[in-house]
């Protein structure tokens, strides 16, 4: 695949983290009684991390630099990709 469907889709992954994770952070200190809490936080980031794996993971990789740079050493990546 060409670089910019990987970029476009590491950027999208990206906001989607942000925009969930921490726009349920927000909610829960705007509402400290009834808000979601802790846990409430810690499920959407890890519901915004599966939900961008599954949907675009595919197209970037969805892996880490540090699982990139090593599987790129190792050979199983090529460097161009890196």
């Amino acid at each position: 695949m060409d670089m910019t469907r990987r970029v476009a889709a590491e950027f999208f992954g990206t906001f989607w983290l942000v925009f969930a994770g921490c726009g349920a952070a927000l909610l829960a200190a705007a509402f400290p009684g009834p808000g979601i809490g802790f846990l409430g936080i810690s499920f959407a980031f890890g519901l915004a991390v599966l939900t961008m794996a599954y949907a675009v993971g595919h197209v970037s990789g969805g892996a880490t630099g540090r699982i990139t740079g090593a599987s790129a050493a190792r050979g199983r990546r090529q460097r161009r990709d890196v």
